[in-house]
C-alpha cells in the first residue's frame, strides 16, 4: 500500500514537471512567433515607407515635368503670338501696297477707257502725242464714227458694228479706221470673246502704228488669260512691253507679267 502511494506521488510529480516544460515551450514558441511577427511588421513598414518615398519622388518628377512643359508652352505661345503679330503687320503692308497698286491700275484702265471713246488724232502712233491736220472730205467718216459711238452708248452694239464696218469699207485708210476696228472688238467683249480677239488682232495687223495697237494687244492678253491660256496671254503682254514700251497699256502689261512670273 505504501508502495502504491509512492508510485502515485512519483507519477504526479513527473506529470507536473512535464506540464511545466510544455508551458515553457509554448511560451518560447509564442515569444518566437511574436518576434517573427515584429520582424515581419518592421519589414512591411520599411517596404511601405520605401514605396511611399518612391511614389513621392515620382510625383515630384511628374510635377517638375509639368512645370517644364508649362514653361515651354508659355514660351511657344509667346513666340507664336509674336509671329502672328509680325504676320499681321506684313499682311497689312501687303494690303496697303496692293491697294495702292490696284488704285494705280484702275487709274490707268480709266485713262485707257477714256481714250477708247475718243478718236485717234491724225498721224498719231503708239506713244506719239502729235496730230496732223484733218484731211479734206473727212466729214463723212467722222459722222459715221460718231453715229457708231452713239449706238454703242445706247446699248446697240450690233448697229454700231454695222456702221463701223461701213466706215472701214468706205474709208480703209482713214485716221479713224484703227478706232473703228478697235471698237468692233470692244463691242464683242463679254458676248463673243473669239470675235473680239479676231477684231483686236486685225487692229494690230492693219494698224500696228496706231495708238490703238498696244491696247488691242493688251486686250488679246486679257482674253487669252480668261480662257485659261496664261502662256499665250504672257506672249501678248510681252509684245506690248517690247513693242510699245511708252504706252499706258505697257504699264498694265508689266504688272501682269510681274504678277504671273
Amino acid at each position: 500500500m505504501r508502495l502504491l502511494a509512492t508510485s502515485v506521488l512519483a507519477s504526479v510529480a513527473l506529470s507536473a514537471c512535464a506540464l511545466k516544460g510544455d508551458v515553457r515551450r509554448v511560451e518560447e514558441e509564442v515569444q518566437q512567433l511574436r518576434a517573427e511577427m515584429a520582424r515581419a511588421d518592421s519589414a512591411r513598414a520599411d517596404f511601405l515607407d520605401f514605396t511611399f518615398q518612391q511614389i513621392i519622388a515620382l510625383q515630384r518628377q511628374i510635377l517638375d515635368s509639368l512645370d517644364a512643359q508649362d514653361r515651354r508652352l508659355a514660351l511657344f505661345r509667346g513666340t507664336v503670338r509674336s509671329d502672328m503679330t509680325e504676320v499681321q503687320t506684313q499682311l497689312m503692308q501687303i494690303q496697303e501696297l496692293s491697294g495702292q497698286s490696284q488704285a494705280r491700275l484702275a487709274e490707268m484702265q480709266r485713262r485707257l477707257n477714256v481714250r477708247e471713246l475718243q478718236p485717234t488724232p491724225v498721224g498719231a502712233v503708239a506713244g506719239d502725242s502729235t496730230a496732223g491736220a484733218r484731211p479734206a472730205g473727212a466729214t463723212g467718216a467722222d459722222e459715221m464714227y460718231q453715229t457708231a459711238i452713239a449706238q454703242l452708248d445706247r446699248g446697240s452694239p450690233r448697229t454700231a458694228r454695222t456702221v463701223f464696218r461701213m466706215l472701214l469699207d468706205q474709208y480703209p485708210t482713214h485716221r479713224l479706221a484703227a478706232d473703228a476696228q478697235f471698237h468692233i472688238g470692244a463691242s464683242w467683249e463679254g458676248v463673243d470673246p473669239d470675235s473680239a480677239a479676231a477684231a483686236y488682232a486685225k487692229v494690230v495687223a492693219d494698224h500696228g502704228e496706231s495708238a490703238r495697237a498696244p491696247t488691242a494687244l493688251y486686250r488679246l492678253g486679257l482674253i487669252a488669260e480668261q480662257k485659261g491660256d496664261l502662256e499665250g496671254a504672257l506672249v501678248y503682254y510681252e509684245r506690248v512691253v517690247n513693242g510699245y514700251p511708252r504706252s499706258d497699256a505697257a504699264e498694265l502689261a508689266r504688272e501682269k507679267l510681274n504678277r504671273n512670273r
